[in-house]
């Protein structure tokens, strides 16, 4: 079957799209205990991956551990010894798939009760989205209810930020699942595809801007290359990630020497071999909340794989 999802999705495809969704929620609550201040980012990161293999699953992106204003995009880097503050809001982004068959889910931890009504706020804004969705459903529908629920608590929705549909090995596969009204979109939810439904909400102004550091990134296009390290990258993320999300740290086997490794990088998004993904950031600098189930709409029903 090529990649991307079928008109109809055979009992082997839905049986592995809710083995990585059972994976995944599995993960996220180990995640939930493993997090706690004073715990390095590196070490979560590395052993929220380690449980997904174990598990018997592969990571579909790199394991996101979000503090703070930061809302995405950011995993531990090589050398990375940062640690989870005290009194501090963590989002953990969690992909697994399964054969290319991915499982999408986030949630958010508060050591700051500060936080708590915000936290509320989001999780509610992604059950009342996740009961409305059916085949037909209008994605701006859904959008409206995720923003109308976080306004209802006085916080506001990240308006640029969105789920999205799911495909064989493409985390984001063309339809966005906004977090606000839009107005503009003509989308509804169809049968046989799946959803990550992904409300982020803020005490902020609405929306996120790109930082300066890039921990993530995935092959755009083969290209040719010069220097051997650069031809090693490629020749392991496209044996190993096929088109997904990878970390730096995840080739560490071929340059141990973060400065070195980043600069090949660097030069291969220059040369557009690889996309790369920002670390993004509420823009007045103020917290986020990010929760996320990835759904599976079949004619009959909608199966929540990550509950």
């Amino acid at each position: 079957m090529p990649l991307g999802l079928e008109n109809m999705l055979t009992d082997e495809i839905i049986e592995k799209y809710l083995k990585a969704g059972k994976i995944a929620s599995k993960v996220r609550k180990y995640a939930l205990k493993m997090v706690k201040p004073g715990i390095r980012i590196y070490d979560l990161c590395e052993s929220i991956e380690k449980k997904i293999v174990e598990e018997g699953g592969l990571p579909a992106f790199p394991c996101n551990v979000s503090i703070n204003e930061i809302a995405a995009h950011y995993t531990a880097f090589l050398g990375d010894t940062s640690i989870i503050p005290d009194k501090s809001l963590v989002k953990v982004d969690i992909g697994v798939h399964i054969d290319g068959y991915i499982a999408d889910t986030a949630v958010t931890i508060s050591f700051n009760p500060k936080f708590e009504d915000l936290n509320i706020a989001v999780e509610t804004a992604l059950e009342r989205a996740l009961e409305f969705i059916r085949p037909g459903v209008k994605v701006s529908k859904i959008g409206e209810i995720i923003e109308n629920t976080i306004k209802a608590y006085g916080y506001k929705p990240i308006r640029n930020l969105s789920g999205h549909s799911i495909e064989r090995y493409n985390l984001h596969s063309g339809t966005s699942i906004p977090n606000v009204k839009d107005i503009f979109s003509l989308d509804r939810i169809k049968v046989n595809h799946v959803y990550a439904i992904e409300p982020f909400g803020t005490s902020g102004i609405g929306y996120v801007v790109g930082g300066k550091e890039t921990y993530i990134y995935s092959l755009k296009k083969e290209g040719k290359v010069k220097d051997e390290e650069s031809r090693r990258i490629i020749e392991e993320i496209k044996k190993k990630y096929n088109g997904l999300p990878f970390a730096e740290r995840w080739l560490k086997n071929i340059i141990s020497e973060r400065r070195r490794l980043v600069r090949v990088l660097k030069n291969l998004v220059k040369n557009k071999v690889l996309n790369y993904y920002p670390v993004l950031v509420e823009a007045s600098t103020n917290p986020v909340v990010q929760f996320e189930h990835t759904v599976l709409v079949l004619e009959k029903e909608v199966i929540i794989t990550t509950l």
